[in-house]
């Protein structure tokens, strides 16, 4: 037989199956250069989307798979950010996680998730040892709790490491909210409607973030001239909001209270309705968070939102300037929070305005 013979579509044996296709049939059958499918297959922007559609459609077509190894070791990267978390059970972590994710796909990064359970120093470096056999470029540490804040544990020197949610920030590189800032205008809000002081539902006493949102309450009773109650804590669930709940809802002299996140204010709403006190009638109530559901609360809840894409975005830019050396070693950048007025707060019983 001579070189005359029938020619073989691109990514197919002599029997008729499949061959390994490479980036070159990708491109001829795409009619586009090799280039563009590095870009395309790399998740590089700058490829307009109907060039970038007729590129995954002739890659599906010739079974094309890029060589992720080659590809690193060509580049001395892996284009992949390990997160490391320690719950998947509160709202904020949840939200920071799959903002992070978003940011990073937009960069042209994947994530690899590492859960841990019992926050200590040696799951974190078993957690870190993990991360480097699943090849990462960097790591984003989401770690509410304290931990980082002892001096005897420290993340490895070796890696590029963001922090979220966490008072590290003299030590690391760290994206949070302004907890102290949204918690002071949560105060100051029902002051201003004319309340006398605010009590507060308080996270769990091992949450940095409960923390810091606990003692701007009390430094911003103490500016205004105000006693603080006592402290009574949850553990960020409506379950532990509606227990917590039903002691306040005991309490006369309790007219406004201040929960630390909208899941436990919800179980106070509902504590406070079975014990017959009114919202806001009676008790004025916001939360912290601004959930998806805040709005369809009974009634409409009051409270601070906090912008979970922005910490994820900055986290993942932060991240991305420490690989690069460009970017700052420690210190920490805070997300503002935003006051969102509804129906569950007004002034209190007897004041000017009062329902």
């Amino acid at each position: 037989m001579t070189g005359d013979g029938p020619r073989r579509a691109p990514g197919r044996t002599r029997g008729g199956g499949r061959a390994s296709a490479s980036m070159a049939d990708v491109a001829r059958l795409a009619g586009v250069s090799s280039q563009t499918v590095s870009r395309v297959s790399n998740g590089y922007a700058g490829v307009n989307e109907e060039t970038r559609g007729q590129v995954l459609a002739a890659m599906k077509e010739l079974g094309y798979r890029p060589n992720s190894a080659a590809r690193a070791l060509k580049r001395g990267e892996f284009r992949t950010i390990g997160v490391i978390t320690f719950s998947l059970s509160t709202t904020g972590n949840v939200r920071t996680l799959e903002a992070i994710a978003n940011s990073a796909a937009h960069q042209g990064y994947a994530v690899t998730l590492l859960p841990v359970a019992v926050p200590t120093e040696d799951e974190v470096r078993g957690a870190f040892s993990r991360l480097e056999e699943l090849a990462v470029d960097a790591v984003i540490v989401i770690m509410e709790v304290h931990l980082l804040d002892a001096a005897t544990v420290t993340l490895p020197p070796h890696v590029q490491v963001v922090v979220a949610d966490s008072d590290a920030g003299d030590r690391y590189t760290v994206v949070d909210t302004d907890q102290a800032g949204g918690s002071r205008a949560a105060v100051r809000h029902l002051l201003d409607l004319g309340h006398r002081t605010v009590w507060h539902l308080g996270g769990p006493e091992g949450s940095f973030a409960a923390q810091r949102r606990a003692d701007a309450w009390r430094a911003a009773l103490a500016e205004a001239g105000r006693s603080a109650p006592p402290l009574v804590r949850g553990d960020w669930s409506a379950a532990s909001g509606y227990e917590v709940g039903l002691g306040l809802a005991a309490r006369e002299e309790c007219t406004a209270v201040f929960a630390a996140n909208d899941q436990m204010a919800l179980g106070l709403l509902r504590a406070l309705h079975e014990r017959g006190r009114r919202v806001p009638e009676d008790v004025s109530v916001i939360g912290f968070d601004d959930i998806a559901e805040a709005s369809s609360f009974l009634p409409p809840l009051t409270t601070l939102h906090q912008d979970f894409a922005e910490v994820g975005r900055l986290c993942v830019e932060a991240v991305l300037r420490k690989m690069r050396q460009d970017g700052p070693e420690r210190g920490t950048t805070l997300v503002p929070t935003r006051l969102v007025q509804r129906a569950s707060t007004a002034p209190p019983p007897g004041h000017p305005g009062a329902r």
